[in-house]
């Protein structure tokens, strides 16, 4: 493994933990706000996804044709331009949208770099040390930001600002790459050629709606969770609450490290195993009515997750950098996961306002998750 991958890590591991750090801070500045409307949360993390959705045309093309290290640079100093706007009070929603304005930048530069550090033989390792990581950033930002942030918002803010910086700062050891020419007219016109050319090609276009798949029902188990967990388990605060999904995250972490030496680059078809039984495990999800239970089934969706991300994170890396760029392909991905976050979670914002009841939403999510995973894996060739 190429040493320069640790800089990476480190930059990486700072900037999630500060992104979701300042994801409680913003919530807890709004809790303090009691003027506010019960919307006003949801708003705060619609306008963190708008920003990947709208920025994807433009994102890809800077992570391929200029030092993917500097952009990583400049977004964490976009990132820190939004905390300390909100350390000046301007509005959140206005503040948390440029935060997301630098993590969309920041993505397809981070996962482009990768192929450029591990190559071939070792980019499916790298892929797992980067989700176990950020897995792990999330829940530390989650926990620590919001501690920090029910002392002192300020505090918590000042705290997101040094973690932006030093991440900065690990970037410049990573190698910068000459930049490239980049293709002049309409980058919307070329960001549509780059999906027509991409979903032309089986392994990416499964790779690109099976990320978009993944990351959508976890968006809405995490959200349909908030209404299940006090009508089945009786839980009766937030924090016991927040504890299912951190069972959730453990096992994306576990996943993680197991799939290199399950699921090589080569066998990319065995990835559409563990999405069956996650869908099944989702389903199953609904018949459990006790603690521990769900745990233990939260915990196995999470594994059986991050076996299926990781492999499509890697091949989409691959696959872009032999075609459209993996800057590119990673903010084409991008643009699909967040888009799909959006319509899922918006789906079940309409079913509950239906009074459709979360046991069943459970069901439906975990049955729709199968029927699409068939549909996505349909065309995928045999092992490559």
């Amino acid at each position: 493994m190429n040493k320069q991958i640790y800089p990476l890590l480190i930059a990486q591991f700072l900037s999630a933990f500060g992104d979701n750090a300042i994801l409680f801070t913003v919530i807890a500045i709004v809790m303090h706000t009691a003027q506010l409307a019960s919307w006003y949360v949801p708003a705060l993390q619609s306008v963190f996804l708008v920003s990947f959705v709208v920025i994807a045309p433009w994102a890809g093309g800077f992570a391929d044709h200029y030092p993917k290290a500097r952009i990583l640079l400049v977004a964490n100093l976009i990132k820190a331009l939004g905390a300390s706007l909100l350390l000046l009070n301007v509005e959140p929603l206005v503040a948390y949208c440029i935060v997301g304005l630098g993590a969309a930048l920041y993505s397809p530069a981070k996962y482009g770099i990768l192929p450029e550090l591990a190559g071939h033989a070792f980019l499916m390792k790298a892929n797992s040390w980067i989700e176990g990581s950020t897995i792990a950033a999330i829940l530390l930002g989650m926990l620590v930001g919001a501690k920090v942030a029910d002392y002192s918002t300020d505090w918590a803010l000042v705290g997101s600002l040094v973690l932006f910086g030093i991440s900065a700062l690990a970037t410049l050891a990573l190698p910068a790459q000459p930049a490239n020419t980049r293709p002049k007219g309409s980058q919307a016109k070329l960001f549509a050629q780059q999906i027509g050319l991409f979903f032309a090609t089986p392994r990416s276009f499964f790779a690109i709606l099976g990320g978009s798949l993944f990351w959508a029902s976890a968006a809405t188990l995490r959200v349909i969770l908030v209404a299940w967990a006090p009508s089945v388990l009786l839980l009766k605060n937030t924090s016991e609450i927040a504890e299912l999904t951190l069972f959730l995250a453990i096992g994306i972490i576990i996943g993680s490290v197991m799939v290199p030496g399950l699921i090589p680059l080569e066998h990319l078809r065995r990835a559409r195993i563990p999405a069956y039984l996650m869908a099944l495990a989702i389903v199953a999800l609904g018949f459990t009515a006790s603690l521990w239970p769900a745990r233990g089934v939260l915990l196995l969706i999470g594994m059986l997750g991050g076996l299926f991300i990781v492999p499509i994170n890697a091949a989409l890396q691959e696959q872009g950098q032999q075609s459209i760029g993996s800057g590119s392909a990673v903010a084409l991905q991008g643009f699909f996961q967040n888009l799909a976050m959006l319509l899922a979670v918006g789906g079940y914002t309409i079913a509950a306002a239906q009074q459709v009841s979360p046991v069943h939403a459970l069901w439906g999510l975990g049955g729709l998750v199968l029927m699409a995973m068939f549909a996505v894996s349909a065309k995928l060739p045999a092992n490559q």
